[in-house]
């Protein structure tokens, strides 16, 4: 056979003891492992994914306690002017984690028991359902009452847990006015 000794070596012809290399007289190429460096750099890409996007996936971000919060004052706006825009009266209930509405089934009635849900704008029940594990910090335990004129029956403090105190809803007593 002609051409280079290292041509030879590669086609199965070797020397007795040695392992072929890459080229004639070469040290086989020893891959045993990754190198400290190249474990230490995965090591730290990992820990910078997992403080960012794990809080993420799990919903810890506190976007979910400012949408039910928002989604809250939203809710209460319209049931105060859907009060005053059908002179009946609407009752609000709360629980730990959701917010519910419903008007009264005449005009002069005192209570909304016998009452119908409350139709919000999306053409289903006025509704609003904490998500991720928000809930109220502080919430009207008999719930709120806004009359045909779109008065509470008291004024009303309602925080949610998570959120500064600077973001509490507050419904004033006299004019109804939610913020």
């Amino acid at each position: 056979m002609r051409g280079f000794p290292s041509q030879r070596w590669r086609l199965g012809k070797q020397k007795p003891g040695r392992q072929p290399g890459l080229f004639a007289g070469s040290a086989p190429a020893l891959s045993c492992g990754f190198t400290l460096t190249e474990l230490v750099v995965v090591i730290v890409i990992a820990g910078i994914l997992a403080a960012v996007v794990l809080p993420r996936w799990s919903g810890d971000t506190g976007f979910e306690a400012r949408g039910f919060r928002d989604e809250t004052v939203a809710a209460l706006r319209y049931a105060q002017k859907s009060a005053i825009a059908s002179r009946r009266l609407v009752c609000v209930s709360f629980t730990a984690a959701t917010v519910q509405a419903r008007i009264a089934a005449a005009a002069g009635a005192a209570n909304c028991a016998v009452g119908a849900p409350l139709v919000g704008p999306s053409g289903a029940a006025l509704s609003v359902v904490a998500g991720g594990g928000t809930q109220f910090a502080a919430f009207p335990a008999g719930g709120l009452n806004f009359n045909a004129r779109g008065q509470p029956s008291a004024a009303a403090a309602i925080s949610v847990q998570g959120l500064p105190a600077a973001l509490a809803i507050t419904v004033e007593a006299e004019t109804g006015h939610v913020r």
